[in-house]
């Protein structure tokens, strides 16, 4: 990439390299040999010291991804986030229009649950964790204004660049995704498009999501956005998002540590989740089906495939239950309720894999390694 994806701007700086892996949305049959050219993609992102926004440097792939299943915890916070945003006062109007992620998910039915019907320029327009997958950043946001009607909102929720930096949530890089917002850069990126911030909420998914409120006009942002600019603000600073670097580092190395421990006293490990973020962190360190003998998942479009780069074969729940492993290796720490809950069997087996970057330490500084479980850093859940 030669130029910013929102301003336009030649200055961008590297800030964080994972050099050639695997494209994140390909999960290639198990039975297809593993072939040199499935990790030649190059994974990298850029800042732009203009509006600072964080970006993908480059994607050379095609989007294949097989659709997952949306997990409890983002469904169960759609719900939480329309009946706050009512309460504020900010559901206006009678029609809605919602620009999906790849993902999947929809909030239109708890919206229609309360009257709205689908229009093509809407009094609410709909936005959670899709914008990102645009590569023309600044037409994306301009097609979210353009379909919000006049005195109609923008409710957009975003993964924050402020936690993806805190907590060493480097594996949030990936193909695909082609940007991740601070505040400032935000408000930066949606008054090109003729609006403003007005409010916004906070919420703890996948250790810390924005949602914000945005109307067509110049307005004075509310008491909620001024903290998050303030927080935020760091993340506009190339050497404070390089801490990213150092977090990936120290969590490939330290997961295959912790992984060939595991095997040296015979433990059998499988993982949770083949999620895309996934992807690079098995590449990157190493991974075969001697450290984790299989993937569970519960989308039935990724079983009999395998995580790419890897033999590591993806397989169902019932399976990875009925092999009895002695850890599993979640991969997507929100999901820890909903697997604990559903495969009782494993109570005392789950392994959460995160970085934990350790209370007090300021970005930029960030020098953890993955902490496995609630307790210290090699416990179970």
């Amino acid at each position: 990439m030669t130029a910013c994806r929102a301003c336009g701007s030649k200055g961008v700086e590297r800030v964080l390299d994972l050099g050639s892996v695997p494209a994140a949305d390909h999960f290639p049959v198990a039975t297809e040999p593993i072939s040199a050219e499935e990790s030649t993609h190059r994974l990298a992102m850029d800042l732009c010291t203009s509006c600072g926004l964080a970006q993908l440097a480059e994607d050379d792939t095609v989007t294949d991804e097989p659709r997952g299943v949306e997990p409890q915890a983002l469904r169960d916070q759609a719900t939480r986030a329309v009946d706050e945003v009512a309460a504020a006062g900010w559901l206006r109007g009678s029609t809605v229009r919602e620009f999906g992620s790849p993902h999947g998910g929809t909030w239109l039915p708890v919206l229609a649950d309360r009257g709205f019907i689908e229009a093509s320029v809407a009094d609410v327009v709909l936005d959670c964790f899709g914008i990102m997958h645009r590569p023309d950043q600044r037409r994306a946001f301009a097609e979210r204004a353009a379909a919000t009607a006049a005195d109609g909102v923008l409710l957009l929720q975003y993964h924050s660049l402020d936690t993806i930096v805190r907590r060493g949530q480097w594996n949030a890089l990936r193909h695909g995704h082609f940007a991740y917002y601070s505040m400032p850069a935000l408000r930066s990126l949606l008054a090109s498009a003729g609006m403003s911030v007005a409010t916004a909420w906070h919420y703890d998914l996948y250790g810390g999501t924005v949602l914000v409120a945005a109307v067509h006009g110049v307005v004075e942002p509310d008491d909620a956005v001024h903290r998050i600019v303030a927080a935020d603000t760091p993340m506009t600073d190339p050497e404070v998002v390089r801490g990213l670097q150092r977090a990936a580092d120290a969590h490939v190395e330290a997961l295959r540590e912790w992984l060939v421990a595991e095997a040296a006293v015979g433990r059998r490990v499988f993982a949770y989740g083949a999620a895309s973020r996934a992807v690079a962190l098995m590449c990157l360190a190493g991974l075969d089906n001697s450290l984790v003998h299989a993937v569970a998942d519960a989308s039935p479009a990724k079983r009999g495939r395998r995580m790419p780069g890897t033999d590591i074969p993806i397989v169902s729940p019932t399976e990875m239950v009925d092999a009895q492993p002695d850890r599993v290796l979640l991969t997507v720490p929100d999901l820890l309720p909903e697997v604990q809950q559903a495969y009782p069997q494993l109570e005392g087996r789950w392994v959460v894999d995160t970085v934990d970057v350790g209370a007090g330490v300021r970005p930029g500084e960030l020098s953890g390694e993955p902490t496995h479980g609630n307790t210290n850093r090699r416990g179970t859940v």
